[in-house]
């Protein structure tokens, strides 16, 4: 009349799997954001080198000139005078020198492609130095 019960069963029950789903989910809904955050400061970290690589070579031309070269926006007198050249680059590809002096310079880059919307500037002073900000991020 009464059957036995099997206490040995395999396998989850649906309560159990159901459990799994949601903490995945919920895992996943938190570090998407994230990866996509560090994605983007990856990208951004190439306007960041290119503005470096400006920083040098207004250097030296203040160093030979005694001011700091700029503004300008024109690519090709860009290269010749600061020998900074961004044709390499995958998503910035372009600069400009917003503003200079004798006392300091303004550069800024814009991203292209996947790193649309990004903008890396540099201001720099004799005195304080280099400061980058980020937009887009």
């Amino acid at each position: 009349m009464f059957r036995k019960v099997r206490s040995n069963r395999k396998g989850f029950t649906l309560i159990e799997l159901m459990t799994v789903v949601i903490i995945v989910g919920i895992l996943a809904a938190i570090s998407i954001p994230i990866f996509r955050g560090q994605v983007k400061r990856a990208r951004a970290a190439e306007g960041a080198a290119l503005l470096g690589s400006v920083l040098t070579g207004q250097r030296v031309y203040y160093a030979e000139h005694n001011s700091y070269y700029g503004p300008e926006d024109d690519m090709a007198d860009l290269t010749t005078n600061l020998g900074v050249d961004p044709t390499g680059n995958k998503y910035f590809t372009t600069y400009e020198v917003t503003a200079a002096s004798a006392a300091g310079f303004t550069a800024e880059t814009v991203g292209a492609g996947d790193a649309a919307g990004i903008t890396v500037t540099m201001t720099y002073t004799n005195a304080a130095g280099a400061t980058i900000t980020y937009d887009g991020l």
